[in-house]
């Protein structure tokens, strides 16, 4: 595939010779329909953190819409497109006062997911647990932490889950064995689904293990939302390119959630806050008008106002009932 760069910055930014050529593999069928009919969606680079200097290409299923990466990195080279650097192991290196708000709003979630449960949780799993905040808020509200089970691929975090007496499983959920079929009351995936092999496997493990009538609650970028429109053909932070290889509208993973047993019920718009960000900062710094010092403010890790004010920008949408960048879809595994 002959190589192509939208702008002068990114010609600049991503000929870079020490930035890696990384291995790809092909992704020839649908995760959800396994029809090979696709056509171009979207295409960008690592705009974020400049691990690799790759074009990726997204992909949408003719049959299902289902939008995936084709071709997305080796397996080989995941230690490369998520290095140490990567935000999701420095969360505690955020500054105080963001991660005090996203505790706020990780409460109000955690509040609204337990209560359409409509009976008491005995039972929960996080999936993709990450630090555990989310299995210590649980126990909080009365959970037993010997029913409270993490999953995670940091074998440093699930050491220390272990100790704290959390079920904590250093392991995937395609092969996990530790949760028994039919156990959990509640279980949670929060932005994880998007990076997986294969959600539809993900799901149908997930859907062993749940008990009649427990729910299943997944949050994931949501494809028909304003900012993923308004920056479509390469700019859009919710790509996260090449980490995130599978994504959503609340349609099609509505869809995956129906065929393997769960009845959705709810969806809810939760703020997309970084994805507008990161989309402005990718227009600026490698658009066709780049204005790398103006990019720098719309970086979501560094810049608490911005931060804040999209968060505020979303809440407010999110009220009033727009689809948001962040999707929270709520299903019901179904009673035979």
């Amino acid at each position: 595939m002959t190589e192509h760069f939208c702008t002068a910055a990114e010609r600049a930014a991503f000929t870079d010779a020490s930035l890696p050529l990384i291995a790809v593999e092909p992704i020839e069928r649908c995760d959800q329909c396994g029809s090979t009919s696709h056509h171009e969606f979207a295409r960008g680079r690592d705009y974020e953190i400049r691990t690799n200097r790759n074009e990726w290409i997204f992909v949408q299923c003719e049959q299902c819409q289902l939008v995936r990466l084709h071709p997305r990195p080796a397996v080989s080279t995941l230690p490369v497109i998520y290095p140490p650097t990567y935000y999701a192991y420095q969360y505690e290196n955020i500054p105080w006062l963001a991660r005090t708000a996203k505790a706020l709003l990780d409460r109000r979630k955690l509040r609204g997911i337990i209560g359409a449960l409509q009976r008491p949780v005995e039972s929960y799993a996080d999936l993709g647990c990450g630090t555990g905040r989310y299995l210590h808020a649980m126990h909080a509200s009365g959970v037993p932490k010997e029913r409270i089970h993490g999953l995670e691929l940091d074998a440093r975090v699930i050491e220390k889950l272990r100790s704290e007496g959390f079920q904590a499983h250093h392991d995937r959920v395609e092969t996990c064995t530790a949760i028994a079929p039919g156990s959990l009351d509640l279980a949670t995936m929060f932005h994880v689904i998007e990076h997986v092999d294969s959600p539809s496997a993900v799901i149908g493990r997930v859907a062993e293990w749940m008990a009649p009538g427990g729910v299943f609650a997944l949050e994931t970028p949501n494809l028909d939302s304003m900012d993923a429109r308004r920056f479509k053909e390469r700019w859009w932070g919710g790509y996260h390119i090449p980490r995130h290889w599978t994504l959503f509208t609340p349609e099609t993973l509505q869809a995956m959630l129906r065929s393997h047993g769960f009845e959705p019920f709810a969806v809810r718009y939760q703020t997309g806050h970084s994805f507008w960000m990161y989309s402005y900062h990718h227009l600026l710094k490698y658009g066709p008008k780049p204005r790398p010092e103006l990019a720098e403010r719309f970086d979501p890790m560094r810049n608490v106002a911005t931060l804040a004010g999209f968060t505020a920008w979303d809440l407010l949408r999110g009220a009033f009932g727009s689809r948001t960048s962040a999707m929270l879809v709520l299903a019901r595994r179904r009673v035979e």
